[in-house]
């Protein structure tokens, strides 16, 4: 009980950080609107290839965008961090009998439901450029974002303390996100890929995550891939998690 409620204090902190700064919110917003405004109609003309069936592309297309959104928006998370650290913040909070568990627990946890609230508004947006949402799968897609939130969030947050640098964390995050996002079939559907490129992507989870977020928007909650996506970011937020707080308790040690 005493972690959970440390967790609240962390999160509602955080949360209240964010709120002084909406702009934030509204900039990891920015490039998202950007490629459904000024992408997605490039693909109509493809409508037909494999992949991508013709007068299917904004619901092909959304689904990997919201994957994008939630790789992105947690990815950089960490430079909150940095500045954190650098002031003495962080430190002030490892002196106390604060749950290290909590510290990152609670910043992770605003940084799923600020998530969360941007998949929404995507998703509301794209409602009118003919996206049919099926609302079940789309309340499992949301759980979804969030589980790759954590992972993402995560894993910036532990880079962030181990780095302690804005220039070396950002171009840290960029040589990891960038081949992850190009190798997930985000923007175009893996089956268009060469052979080579579909098998390398096996190995990257987040293309399990983009499977499954289709096939959740289409209404197939019970499709394998779903279960399998589901399982591998699981086990993704699980490692990652644990290697943030486990940073942080070096940090503090």
């Amino acid at each position: 009980m005493k972690a959970l409620y440390e967790t609240r204090l962390m999160f509602q902190r955080s949360l209240k950080h964010t709120v002084r700064n909406p702009i934030w919110v509204f900039l990891n917003l920015f490039q998202p609107l950007l490629y459904l405004f000024l992408f997605m109609p490039l693909l109509k003309s493809l409508g037909g290839v494999p992949g991508l069936p013709a007068g299917k592309t904004v619901q092909i297309f959304i689904p990997g965008l919201l994957v994008m959104l939630a790789l992105f928006g947690s990815a950089f998370v960490g430079f909150g961090l940095v500045d954190e650290i650098r002031t003495g913040v962080i430190e002030r909070f490892l002196v106390t009998p604060a749950s290290r568990v909590a510290v990152i627990a609670g910043r992770v946890l605003k940084d799923v439901v600020v998530l969360l609230i941007q998949c929404i508004l995507i998703t509301l947006f794209s409602i009118p450029m003919g996206l049919s949402v099926n609302i079940e799968g789309f309340l499992m897609s949301l759980l979804l974002y969030a589980v790759i939130a954590i992972a993402m969030a995560s894993m910036s947050y532990a880079f962030a303390i181990i780095f302690k640098s804005e220039d070396t964390l950002a171009s840290t995050l960029n040589t990891i996100a960038l081949p992850i996002s190009l190798l997930s079939g985000i923007m175009l559907p893996l089956a268009l890929a060469p052979l080579w490129i579909r098998d390398l992507s096996k190995a990257n989870p987040f293309s399990y995550a983009v499977n499954a977020s289709r096939a959740l928007f289409s209404g197939d909650i019970g499709n394998k891939d779903v279960i399998i996506g589901f399982i591998i970011v699981i086990l993704l937020a699980a490692l990652t998690f644990w290697w943030a707080v486990r940073s942080l308790k070096k940090m503090a040690a």
